[in-house]
């Protein structure tokens, strides 16, 4: 029988709502020209735009919206250890207070402690990761301030919409004999839910109505990425 029986569901209210999304690695340049790089997973995607939401007060909120960059790099499962590393480390210097909370300390160097390399960006200055089977350059599109209605939040978070600039991808997880598609039998993303890391399913669970229409119908007419 799918889905629950009658009312039986009853209501919660859970400090966290992340119910399961790809971990992003969040390339960004410091003031001091050293790369930053910071693991997240409220991301979400419409076409070659890309919506984040960040710790207003995270050293990548702020070099985002002091430089207008980053590298969306997406891990695969197989990098969990390295993306492990990054947990609990900030590159702000003190640390916030409520990261101080949570056990958070200051690293600097970012990619050294993960074991990650840097790659210069093509249309942005911030930083790749080598090891990622996908590097996405954007830039900074608007930013919001969200929760402007409620005293707690308020001030607390940041919503930032880039637009994506260029996209790089290992040659291995893309569409045999298609230039410009990831086959998603290929590509195996590092999972977040609720604070623990996943994998995918190793096959497909069923037939996708929605993937019979060709991915080129979502991109409209003469569109190119602007630089």
């Amino acid at each position: 029988m799918h889905g629950t029986v009658g009312n039986s569901n009853i209501e919660i209210e859970p400090a966290i709502l992340y119910f399961g999304t790809p971990v992003v690695l969040i390339g960004s340049t410091n003031d001091d020209g050293s790369f930053n790089l910071a693991p997240m997973s409220s991301a979400w995607w419409v076409g070659w735009r890309c919506m984040l939401g960040l710790a207003s007060n995270s050293k990548t909120t702020e070099n985002m919206i002091r430089t207008g960059e980053c590298v969306l790099n997406l891990p695969s499962a197989d990098l969990v250890d390295a993306v492990d590393h990054l947990a609990r480390t900030t590159g702000s210097d003190p640390v916030p207070p409520g990261k101080v909370m949570r056990g958070y300390r200051h690293e600097p160097d970012k990619f050294g402690i993960s074991g990650l390399t840097a790659l210069a960006g093509e249309t942005v200055a911030a930083p790749r990761a080598a090891e990622c089977p996908v590097q996405i350059e954007a830039k900074v599109a608007q930013v919001h301030q969200m929760a402007q209605e409620d005293e707690i939040w308020r001030g607390n978070l940041t919503a930032i919409e880039v637009r994506i600039t260029r996209v790089h991808a290992h040659p291995a997880i893309l569409m045999d004999g298609q230039a410009n598609r990831i086959d998603p039998d290929k590509w195996r993303p590092l999972i977040m839910s609720f604070q623990q890391f996943y994998g995918l399913a190793p096959e497909k669970l069923h037939r996708s109505e929605l993937a019979q229409i060709p991915e080129a119908y979502y991109k409209p007419p003469g569109w190119k990425p602007a630089p």
